[in-house]
């Protein structure tokens, strides 16, 4: 019988390190191809030649990519989010797919207080016009008294509700998650309109879906308070952003930290360049050493489980 092989991509996992030895030890082979940023099928499909498994970052499993690795089992994202693969069309092939959910929430949770109060004491317009020989003495706000709003109830939206409430702020949450389900005291549940009314930040934690796709548009940046930041550490496309360009532009809203954009890295003719108020940041809200070594190894423990036919985290 032959040794199943795993392709690897996620790009902070490398040959000899702790995860590539748990995957050699339950048996199987592997095959590094670390892929970030842009790449198109044609290489996602060359390294999936000969692989029963594969652990992936946010690489495009598209149903045509999925439909030309023949001898591919199982699909896990080391991540929560899993947008980035077809899932239909992996269960009609038979490919089970699983992500690892809640394995960084608290690494977003402190990152999203980390935009909060940079964009709240407007830390990157300091250091920046320090670099370029200035000295601004801009004011700032205070995150104590003011209301941030959650779109989401995931864990790192969880994960952020202590945190915030440290730093004295009311925390108000929309979200589809069943009131039976909502444990958290603090958190006052309001429907998405008025939210958008009472933030003065809104850190958006939702999934990809076609309902939340594009949420973020022209419409609902004109229900938001002409100071209020939008912060996204989720997946870019739930915010249109040429609508988020021209509301930050117009006065609708003050400003936005993004750690996701549609197109990532960002392209060099993207709308929201050039814009004051507007920072992107590059994808680092679940980044921390400890969530990458704690998603690699999870990652590792899930796919051996599910070639096993074991699956804890099957989305498919």
């Amino acid at each position: 019988m032959s040794v199943p092989r795993v392709l690897i991509t996620t790009d902070y996992l490398r040959p000899g390190d702790e995860v590539d030895a748990y995957l050699v030890a339950a048996g199987l082979t592997t095959h590094h191809a670390p892929m970030a940023g842009r790449h198109g099928p044609e290489e996602l499909v060359a390294a999936l030649a000969g692989a029963q498994a594969a652990l992936i970052g946010h690489d495009p499993m598209t149903a045509d990519v999925l439909g030309r690795a023949p001898e591919l089992r199982v699909v896990v994202r080391t991540g929560v989010g899993y947008d980035s693969v077809d899932v239909g069309a992996a269960a009609r092939l038979g490919i089970s797919v699983s992500n690892l959910p809640g394995i960084n929430a608290g690494a977003v949770a402190e990152y999203t207080m980390g935009l909060l109060l940079a964009a709240a004491r407007r830390l990157v317009e300091s250091a920046v016009g320090v670099a370029a020989g200035g000295w601004p003495r801009g004011d700032g706000r205070e995150l104590r008294g003011a209301t941030l709003g959650l779109v989401g109830y995931g864990a790192a939206a969880r994960a952020v509700v202590p945190l915030a409430r440290a730093f004295g702020m009311d925390v108000v949450c929309t979200t589809g998650v069943p009131a039976g389900l909502r444990d958290d005291g603090p958190v006052r549940f309001v429907p998405f309109t008025e939210l958008l009314a009472v933030s003065d930040y809104v850190s958006v934690h939702t999934a990809l879906t076609d309902r939340s796709r594009g949420m973020f548009d022209a419409s609902a940046f004109a229900r938001m308070k002409p100071t209020a930041v939008l912060v996204n550490t989720a997946r870019g496309a739930v915010v249109d952003e040429r609508a988020l360009a021209d509301a930050v532009r117009n006065g609708t809203i003050a400003g936005a930290a993004l750690d996701v954009v549609v197109s990532e890295p960002l392209p060099a003719d993207s709308p929201l360049r050039g814009v004051e108020g507007i920072t992107v940041y590059s994808h680092l809200a679940g980044q921390t050493a400890q969530a990458r070594r704690a998603a690699g190894l999870a990652g590792a423990a899930e796919l051996v489980a599910a070639l096993r036919g074991r699956a804890r985290f099957a989305v498919t």
